[in-house]
């Protein structure tokens, strides 16, 4: 698994395997978050198998998904829900990580300054650059 950690809560990856839900779980994450629509490429795990999977290793899981391009408040509230919610660590996944990255950028922002955030999804291989006026000053 690629995981990227943008702070103690939420760390992203790239499309994790069913079979390394059991992986995530033997590294200490309580919790997974989807942030990849159904059918988004053929032969993608589906949030359901995802879900059973996590619940199998003893996992929280939610799913928020993010089509490209399309991200809304309602996500981002979603986001910040389960950033409250669910036990963590927590490993966040879409196709590449930039959506959830994106989501949780938009979630901690307003708790966190503007800068702090980029520079930790920077420093995770992220670029905020597209976010950054909606990340306060």
């Amino acid at each position: 698994m690629d995981i990227r950690i943008l702070d103690d809560r939420l760390h992203a990856a790239p499309q994790i395997a069913l079979a390394e839900v059991a992986d995530a779980a033997a590294r200490g994450y309580g919790a997974i978050v989807s942030n990849r629509p159904d059918d988004e490429e053929p032969g993608q795990p589906s949030a359901d198998q995802m879900r059973q999977a996590a619940e199998a290793a003893g996992l929280g899981f939610r799913h928020i998904p993010v089509r490209p391009g399309a991200l809304r408040e309602v996500e981002a509230d979603a986001m910040r829900a389960a950033l409250e919610e669910l036990p963590g660590p927590i490993l966040g996944f879409c196709r590449t990580g930039t959506r959830t990255t994106y989501l949780w950028a938009l979630a901690v922002a307003g708790s966190r300054p503007a800068d702090e955030i980029a520079a930790a999804a920077s420093a995770a291989g992220y670029d905020l650059t597209p976010l950054r006026a909606y990340l306060g000053g």
